[in-house]
């Protein structure tokens, strides 16, 4: 016990903080445990969504890990007005001052940043505070905090190159996005399955809007597919009660989860032959890694059109067949599918061989921060 805490407090003290960098921040942990050089702390918002009481990935995942974390009081500019917008604008300032406080209890050696509303505070007190800040943008394209974050960090890594024009240039550095390990090691598939398994989400917090495209096609899918869905906590209930109504050869090809735990997705990514997803940085990156063919619907309201860009991008690696949400149907959407199903092989061998760009990516980025603290 004594000798445990001799190691920790030779260790550097790293807080990491933000909010839909999820499985990319659990990879970046992976490293940092590997590395065995740090003490690590979360700082990030308790809840998924504002006015709703969902928790947040980070917030239910990271303490399970044995990862001292720290909710934070902050708020967001929306982009559409809503109950709840005042309210959350008037949290904006609190932040900061939360953000002081935490930093001053912790007293870290580095901060990195994954974005999103809850991290910029964090950013900003960092600064002030003389704290080394380093920013890991996962997207195509660019997020609104990493943006405002930029002038206050020492380093910006990206995970694509298209995102350096949001960035100083002497700042940047394309390092990939981390994946975790277990994910890394899945092996490409040579045959589909029969039938074969799709695998539905709208990544850790779900989608109503790909939930409700499901559900409208969802008798012609078991007919023809085992079905794992992730749907989120908001409509879980409502398609359990639908799933509990099926009759028991359609409801034993039928899995729903509200939420998967990251550690258990090498699982799912293995059985699955096709995934039907949104464009999210971290779903992507995986998507390429375990190389199954898949139809994505990105979100159109993300900023910078980020969602659309990532989807983009694994199109052009030939992983993904890309959909236009305003005008999809469920119908399309059943089509895709179905196209993808006909020309899997085709899409397996041509992409069987590339290597993901992701490689190695986790490593990279503690290297990065290990520069700023020297």
């Amino acid at each position: 016990m004594k000798t445990d805490k001799k190691q920790n407090a030779e260790k550097n003290r790293v807080v990491l903080t933000g909010g839909h960098a999820a499985t990319t921040a659990l990879a970046t942990v992976e490293e940092l445990i590997r590395n065995g050089k740090w003490d690590i702390y979360w700082i990030g918002s308790g809840k998924a969504m504002e006015g709703k009481d969902v928790p947040s990935f980070e917030s239910e995942i990271f303490p399970k890990i044995g990862i001292s974390s720290h909710k934070i009081i902050s708020g967001r500019l929306q982009r559409k007005l809503t109950f709840w917008t005042l309210p959350s604008i008037a949290k904006i300032p609190i932040g900061f001052f939360h953000a002081i406080f935490l930093l001053l209890k912790i007293r870290p050696r580095a901060i990195l940043s994954f974005g999103g509303h809850a991290a910029f505070p964090v950013v900003v007190a960092g600064f002030f505070l003389r704290i080394p800040v380093a920013i890991h943008e996962q997207t195509s394209a660019a997020g609104r905090a990493n943006i405002f974050s930029a002038r206050f960090a020492k380093k910006i890594a990206l995970a694509r190159g298209s995102s350096r024009r949001y960035f100083p240039e002497n700042k940047t550095k394309i390092i990939g996005n981390p994946v975790l390990t277990q994910i890394t090691e899945i092996k490409p598939k040579t045959r589909m399955g029969r039938p074969p398994t799709i695998f539905i989400t709208g990544g850790s917090r779900g989608s109503q809007t790909v939930n409700t495209f499901v559900v409208e096609i969802l008798d012609k899918l078991l007919d023809q597919y085992t079905v794992i869905h992730q749907t989120g906590s908001v409509d879980y209930e409502k398609i359990k009660d639908l799933r509990n109504s099926l009759p028991k050869d359609l409801k034993n090809k039928y899995e729903i989860y509200k939420m998967i735990d990251p550690m258990d997705m090498d699982g799912i990514y293995q059985r699955a032959d096709i995934i039907i997803a949104r464009g999210g940085a971290n779903t992507v990156s995986e998507i390429i890694f375990v190389k199954r063919p898949a139809v994505l619907i990105p979100i159109p309201w993300s900023y910078e059109n980020e969602q659309a860009k990532n989807a983009e991008f694994a199109e052009t690696f030939g992983v993904a067949k890309v959909l236009d949400q305003e005008e999809m149907t469920a119908q399309g959407l059943l089509a895709a599918i179905k196209e993808i199903e006909d020309n899997w092989s085709e899409i397996v061998n041509k992409i069987k061989d590339k290597e993901s760009p992701d490689i190695d990516a986790a490593k990279r980025l503690v290297n990065l921060l290990e520069g700023i603290v020297k």
